[in-house]
């Protein structure tokens, strides 16, 4: 990516740089890492392993869990060389690379959310017509449409942001290589940039959001109509994790990135960073695996064999 700026560096402010915090912060950090991996490759492995979970939700579910392990892999090993080395630089190269597969993992996310969405309103309300609707191959284009759309919003923010010039300050107010906190440093004008951003960022954030709405209209309109209690309560156990990740990534999401650079605190930027690049991976998984029986049936059946296993080998 060619650039004119005389930056081939950025350094990192970080989340502090009290010296008594490093240690305890580094392992803080490192267990919820782990967590995130044990519980999102977890989860992918289980929905492989398992022939009941091949069904079109489990697929967005697998590809959500490694889109939350793609973007905090992305961040929080960079951060966790801070607290423990005081590696706090990174290369302008580096630094594109790492805006680049957030931007774009963080995108696919909201993508697949939506795509969740119009599953659950084709397994609720229309569920006599669900094995037509959401046939194997609509899954995969849904999927697939959602990485293109990802990746490509990626690739317009990255390119957007390394072609302006940094020759004054590479002093980057964060943890990580987010638009806001880079952007702010180029010495050129960043308007348009800003711009693309706002108005990139809004379609797919709310063109996502709009589908999530929609559906699940459709979803309560159903839920109101139905006279079983018992099909009452399936119903909002089966949407019930799914409007959880939503509240969750959704809100986060436009909190940080629909508002000018003026208007960010970088202090306020940093905690809902940590949140939404660490937490709601850490999250989602504990989300769907606690309110969803099949994913616990699952579960037991791969300890169970685990155990059996280990019976027979001792």
């Amino acid at each position: 990516m060619k650039n004119s700026t005389e930056v081939t560096q950025f350094i990192f402010l970080g989340l502090t740089n009290d010296p008594e915090l490093q240690v305890p912060l580094f392992v803080i950090f490192t267990l919820i890492y782990l967590t995130t991996l044990i519980g999102n490759l977890g989860m992918i492995v289980l929905i492989l392993l398992d022939s009941r979970l091949h069904t079109p939700m489990y697929i967005f579910l697998s590809n959500l869990s490694l889109v939350d392990f793609g973007y905090s892999s992305a961040v929080t090993p960079k951060v966790m060389a801070g607290f423990l080395i005081g590696d706090k630089v990174i290369s302008y190269n580096a630094c594109a690379a790492q805006m680049f597969f957030f931007a774009a993992f963080v995108t696919v996310e909201c993508y697949l959310l939506a795509s969740m969405a119009y599953d659950r309103y084709a397994a609720v309300c229309k569920p006599l017509h669900y094995t037509t609707a959401m046939t194997t191959s609509m899954c995969a284009r849904l999927v697939i449409g959602s990485y293109v759309c990802g990746f490509l919003n990626a690739f317009i923010h990255t390119w957007d942001t390394f072609t302006l010039s940094f020759c004054d300050s590479n002093l980057v107010r964060h943890f990580f290589c987010d638009f806001p906190a880079v952007v702010v440093l180029s010495c050129s004008d960043r308007h348009i940039a800003e711009l693309v951003l706002i108005c990139v960022g809004s379609f797919n954030i709310f063109f996502g959001l709009l589908v999530i709405l929609i559906s699940y209209a459709f979803i309560f309109i159903t839920v109101l109509k139905m006279h079983s209690s018992a099909g009452y309560q399936k119903a909002l156990s089966t949407c019930a994790s799914h409007l959880t990740a939503v509240s969750i990534f959704y809100g986060t999401i436009i909190f940080m990135y629909l508002q000018p650079s003026s208007s960010h605190s970088m202090d306020t930027d940093k905690m809902a960073s940590v949140f939404y690049t660490m937490i709601i991976p850490l999250l989602n998984p504990v989300v769907y695996s606690l309110r969803n029986k099949e994913v616990k049936r699952a579960l037991m059946k791969v300890v169970l064999a685990a155990k059996l296993s280990l019976g027979l080998r001792f």
